[in-house]
């Protein structure tokens, strides 16, 4: 009754527990993302952002969506944490569409759900496994990112 009364239900307390590894990935700096006058560089930054939120508790984040898995208030709440970054990507792709002409307006929701799996917790933990941190992995994201947006680009 403790952490009812003191969260309100299991997705509140998620929610907060969420919030708090937020807090300790540093994704307040995430507005810093969006403030880059160049939509590749917001990329590139917003990817080494979330790595090192992924990285900054890597074992309870994947408990976490492991239980998401299994249990609907754990989906529920990992899906809108999911939701929210691609909302961000879906205003970066759409400058880069905008500065550049690509990726072309039809092309726009395939690049975010490209850019998405590549800034998901799943494709770091996979690339970082047990021995390797942001720094190792981030270039190798990007790089990725960097060749979707290219394999759109030219065709």
């Amino acid at each position: 009754m403790t952490v009812y009364y003191q969260f309100g239900s299991k997705i509140g307390l998620l929610e907060a527990l969420s919030d708090d590894l937020a807090a300790r990935g540093e994704m307040e700096r995430l507005p810093e993302a969006f403030q880059q006058p160049d939509p590749l560089d917001a990329l590139m930054l917003l990817i080494a952002l979330f790595a090192r939120f992924w990285a900054s508790d890597q074992l309870v984040t994947r408990r976490l969506r492991g239980l998401a898995t299994v249990d609907p208030d754990f989906e529920h709440v990992i899906r809108g944490r999911d939701e929210r970054r691609r909302t961000g990507l879906l205003v970066i792709v759409g400058r880069l569409s905008e500065r550049h002409g690509a990726p072309a307006p039809e092309d726009v929701e395939r690049v975010v759900d490209i850019l998405h799996t590549l800034t998901s917790f799943e494709t770091f933990d996979t690339l970082a496994g047990a021995g390797r941190n942001p720094e190792d992995v981030v270039p190798q994201i990007q790089q990725l990112a960097r060749a979707a947006l290219e394999m759109e680009v030219g065709g």
